[in-house]
């Protein structure tokens, strides 16, 4: 188990980090700081390999974070005709 603080990206939409315990913002490659942009934090997150997590797989989210130390949660692909109803509703 992992327990994470999860930020948005107040640049990118729909991107969420996922850091645990003891880790800070600041101790992430300054490439992915400057892109992410300053984090938002949404919530704290206990992570189990059978959590049910709204758009990440559990498993790799705890894989990351043991092998990287972070995990990057990216936009959803979604098909081009919804992201055009998307924009018109």
């Amino acid at each position: 188990m992992a327990v994470c603080l999860v930020y948005r990206s107040e640049k990118k939409a729909e991107t969420y980090l996922y850091l645990p315990i003891g880790m800070t913002f600041t101790d992430l490659p300054e490439p992915l700081q400057q892109t992410f942009g300053d984090p938002m934090l949404v919530m704290r997150l206990d992570v189990e390999a059978d959590s049910k997590l709204a758009q990440a797989d559990a498993g790799q989210v705890l894989k990351a974070l043991d092998e990287q130390g972070y995990f990057l949660q990216l936009p959803p692909k979604l098909p081009v005709e919804e992201l055009i109803t998307r924009r018109f509703n």
